[in-house]
């Protein structure tokens, strides 16, 4: 196999694409978060309401990714983002010329139909731009925009919005996208058919042999759903997605409300937080690998690497009872754990099940935790609302779902083993 020349290696040039659409949709998902504490003031809104209008915006990003998921196959990736991106950034854009509820609600649904196109269009092009040797590196590096993006948002948005007024951090972001669309109409295009493309490197992308067994169309939903293992993996979605996008929603009410920190102060905390976030769950995603290249087995190493993830997980309960900064060490060691025992749960669907069923598999999941992420801001905005230790509530759940989630999927799945799989493909 013939490495391409080191002048030619474009495919890397696609991945810093995807990487900045990530960073952008992480970005604009943490903006009306970060300016709580603002619109709080300007809207009188309760928390209930708050928890109401992000539990629509995953409702409308759940359906979202089903649809995008079909309209990308049926017209083309290039197609398929580019849509995705133009309608999410039009509904940030949107969020500036609103003054109600009512218009954030809407603005919120409109965001999150525009943002379901980002994840399978992204791991499309990954698809079709790297052989398979490099796809998990490729895909762990665009994924990282999203650590990225929140990061970025805390550190700018306060700024923008306490300097030009917070109507300009939506038109900012909106226009940031724009700007991408026009970056990713201008240099994307199949590998084969781009001219920035050497034959060398067309060649070390297409060197991948076919995959073996059936291909023809893809499995039924029901043939995978039958399977006890198909649930170990939607059961746990459903248990742990709901936990991660309470951080990225509810972080600067909760510095807000319980330290007393507004952004101007709390920014700094929460790009902390990020940062540790970041750095930490790369090496917990590359643990398992360590340890099964050390001679372990699949299933002794996932399950091992996602039991110490749930374990990380159980500190944050004493958050709401420690100081401003090892608050800031507890959250993000659970956002860590988080992000290290999502990649870990979503390969073993590949471990179980054949490629043909992944997708479809993978899909469902998505669907059921984005249900979970529309449930849980209700829950919350409720407690918030009644109780005065509405979070230490919320973090005591958080601090177990893990392990719920870990013995859950264990019962499903005891090992992490091929399948005898036989579903028939939809036409």
């Amino acid at each position: 196999m013939t490495e391409a020349p080191s002048y030619s290696k474009y495919r890397w040039v696609i991945c810093a694409l995807l990487f900045f659409a990530t960073t952008i949709n992480y970005i604009d998902r943490q903006i009306l978060s970060l300016l709580k504490p603002i619109l709080d003031e300007q809207l009188g809104w309760t928390s209930t309401q708050f928890g109401a209008i992000n539990s629509a915006f995953q409702a409308s990003y759940g359906v979202s990714l089903l649809a995008f998921g079909w309209f990308i196959d049926r017209f083309g990736t290039k197609i398929g983002y580019a849509a995705s991106i133009s309608l999410w950034s039009l509904a940030a854009l949107g969020h500036a010329f609103v003054g109600s509820i009512t218009g954030f609600f809407g603005a919120r649904i409109a965001l999150g139909l525009g943002e379901g196109g980002n994840f399978p269009a992204a791991v499309k092009a990954t698809a079709q731009w790297f052989p398979k040797k490099e796809r998990a590196f490729a895909t762990s590096l665009f994924n990282s925009g999203a650590n990225v993006g929140a990061i970025i948002a805390p550190a700018v948005v306060p700024a923008i919005a306490y300097s030009l007024g917070w109507h300009w951090a939506f038109v900012f972001a909106g226009a940031a996208g724009f700007v991408w669309v026009v970056a990713w109409w201008l240099l994307f295009a199949q590998p084969e058919k781009s001219r920035r493309v050497s034959p060398a490197e067309l060649a070390y992308i297409e060197a991948d042999t076919p995959d073996a067994g059936p291909v023809a169309g893809s499995v039924t939903w029901r043939a995978v759903l039958r399977h006890r293992e198909a649930w170990s993996f939607i059961v746990a979605k459903f248990m742990t997605d709901p936990v991660w996008w309470f951080f990225l929603i509810w972080l600067p009410d909760f510095f807000k409300k319980t330290r007393h920190l507004d952004i101007k102060a709390s920014w700094v905390h929460l790009v902390s937080i990020y940062t540790i976030i970041t750095v930490l769950s790369i090496g917990g995603g590359w643990v398992t690998g360590w340890l099964i290249r050390r001679g372990w087995s699949l299933t002794r190493a996932r399950k091992s690497g996602m039991f110490v993830f749930a374990l990380c997980v159980l500190p944050i309960a004493l958050v709401t009872h420690v100081g401003d900064w090892a608050a800031v060490v507890l959250i993000g060691l659970a956002g860590a754990a988080h992000q290290a025992w999502s990649a870990n749960l979503f390969t073993t669907v590949s471990d179980m099940f054949p490629k043909r069923a992944v997708a479809s598999l993978v899909g469902v999941g998505s669907m059921v935790g984005s249900i979970g992420g529309m449930a849980f801001p209700l829950i919350t905005g409720f407690l918030l609302d009644r109780f005065a230790n509405g979070y230490a509530i919320i973090f005591g759940f958080c601090s177990v779902a893990y392990l719920i989630a870990f013995i859950a999927n264990h019962l499903l799945a005891p090992k992490f083993e091929p399948i005898a799989f036989h579903g028939p493909a939809s036409p």
